[in-house]
């Protein structure tokens, strides 16, 4: 997602914000996978959705995924903004991030 009030034919790092938390995950440096139509997940929330969803059996039933913009008849994670994202997303995401050699970032463990 981008800030209120970006020119969208001069995006800045600290316009891309995480649509979960808020947060400019580029500006700050933080690992983040993007998904349809400029959404994006910081690697922070991408965590917290994975230990809730793949790990856990969190999650409630949402009108459809920021990530995808596909409605499944499933528990989606969602963070403190109005977004939700399927398991089908968080697994995508959190594989693309675990495989990245520009990043950081591993899938969470039961014992993490």
């Amino acid at each position: 997602m981008h800030r209120e009030g970006t020119d969208p034919d001069n995006v800045q790092a600290d316009d891309v914000l995480c649509d979960f938390c808020g947060d400019a995950a580029w500006a700050e440096d933080i690992p983040c996978v993007e998904g349809h139509q400029g959404s994006l997940i910081c690697g922070r929330c991408l965590s917290a959705a994975y230990e809730s969803i793949i790990i856990g059996s969190g999650g409630t039933p949402q009108p459809a995924c920021t990530m995808c913009l596909e409605r499944r008849e499933e528990p989606m994670w969602s963070g403190k903004r109005d977004s939700a994202i399927c398991r089908r997303c968080i697994k995508q995401s959190a594989g693309v991030l675990h495989k990245s050699e520009d990043w950081e970032w591993s899938k969470p463990t039961l014992d993490s």
